[in-house]
């Protein structure tokens, strides 16, 4: 039976976005189902109410590749970072007016379905306004934190790895020409996961996570500067340090530019254990501490073909579940292998670790990364 379906992105962007449109389209295609696309996630809807765009500036066709220029059939599709579609995080549902309108919206658009692409965040709101619109969706996770619940893998994550671990690489060279301690900050405001991986690809001698570390405290420092001086009496005269931007300050609490904060605090306490005139502490007043912000480069760059195939199996899943009528659910990577979650299920947990201030998927303390960069020898704060 043929479907009108609609897709949007909402919340931060990431590598491999694109892909996941371009394999909806393309899976739906083969069903002769029509494609939506919503402009700027629940955003479009209200553009639409707004008369600010028609229903049929929508439509998405088969061929993603027709696209301006003499292109010849190239398909690129898959291989753009960013979302065509745009990605926004407005429409919450507590501003009944909004939610009223974003909801005729979808009606209007006389949808069967929709495909929402998103985040933890994302998916929260999304769900409330299905809810209350009765619609029928099927959520597909997104985002370089890998921290949306019950799934292993979401779509933006491994890309995002490979390119904080290839920016660790190059650093590494120019931190052993000068013999500095370079602090990289990478994205991870509540989850840790980006800075473990990357900091164990990338060869770092430190990484800080929030969820190992509650504060950056006097002891923390003088432990770090400590490390610090054993690896330049081991002949390492410069080192590597990985944080992510969610970890606190002295004071426990969040502070912009962490890696800034830091390296300052790393400089002041090195050069108080200098002076105790210890000898291995003598060398710690030649340290020169550098920090780095890797920013939203982190979300850019060209989908990875993993990315690229999480992206279509979760597309290819996404487009099945609506053709069985199968509608409420989030589709994860687990053991291995695409599978579903209940949305109703994901959703309370979500809003249950949000009421308590708490990431919905966090590293664990215990877990395998972590016992890994231990027998490493990366110094982790605890």
């Amino acid at each position: 039976m043929s479907k009108r379906i609609g897709i949007l992105t909402s919340g931060g962007d990431c590598p491999g976005l694109n892909a996941i449109i371009r394999a909806v389209v393309k899976c739906a295609s083969q069903k002769g189902w029509e494609v939506y696309g919503i402009p700027y996630g629940t955003d479009g809807f209200l553009r639409l109410e707004d008369g600010k765009c028609h229903s049929q500036d929508f439509e998405l066709k088969a061929n993603c590749y027709e696209l301006p220029g003499l292109l010849h059939g190239i398909d690129i599709l898959q291989f753009l970072s960013g979302s065509i579609l745009g990605s926004l995080s407005k429409g919450d549902p507590g501003d009944r007016a909004i939610a009223q309108t974003i909801i005729k919206g979808y009606q209007d658009l006389k949808l069967d379905a929709l495909i929402a692409v998103g985040g933890d965040g994302s998916i929260d709101i999304i769900y409330d306004l299905a809810q209350q619109g009765q619609w029928n969706i099927v959520a597909i996770p997104k985002t370089i934190d890998n921290d949306v619940p019950f799934t292993e893998r979401s779509v933006g994550f491994d890309t995002a790895l490979d390119k904080v671990t290839s920016a660790l690489y190059d650093l590494t060279f120019t931190a052993a020409s000068h013999d500095r301690t370079m602090i990289v900050e990478v994205m991870g405001r509540d989850a840790g996961h980006l800075a473990l991986a990357s900091g164990i690809a990338g060869g770092a001698d430190v990484i800080l996570i929030p969820e190992l570390i509650s504060k950056i405290d006097e002891d923390l420092i003088t432990d770090l500067c400590i490390r610090i001086a054993k690896l330049r009496q081991s002949g390492r005269k410069f080192s590597l340090i990985v944080i992510a931007e969610g970890v606190k300050n002295q004071t426990g609490e969040r502070q912009k530019a962490i890696s800034d904060y830091l390296a300052q605090q790393i400089d002041r306490v090195s050069h108080q254990l200098c002076l105790t005139d210890k000898p291995e502490f003598c060398d710690l007043d030649k340290i020169e501490t550098r920090s780095l912000i890797l920013g939203h480069i982190q979300r850019s760059g060209t989908p990875s073909s993993y990315d690229r195939l999480l992206a279509a199996t979760f597309a290819k899943k996404a487009v099945d579940l609506i053709a069985d009528e199968k509608y409420n659910q989030l589709v994860v990577w687990q053991n291995g292998t695409v599978q579903i979650e209940s949305l109703d299920e994901v959703v309370s947990y979500i809003k249950q670790r949000h009421q308590l201030g708490i990431c919905p998927s966090p590293v664990d303390p215990n877990g395998l990364l972590v016992q890994t960069a231990r027998s490493l020898g990366i110094y982790l704060g605890v």
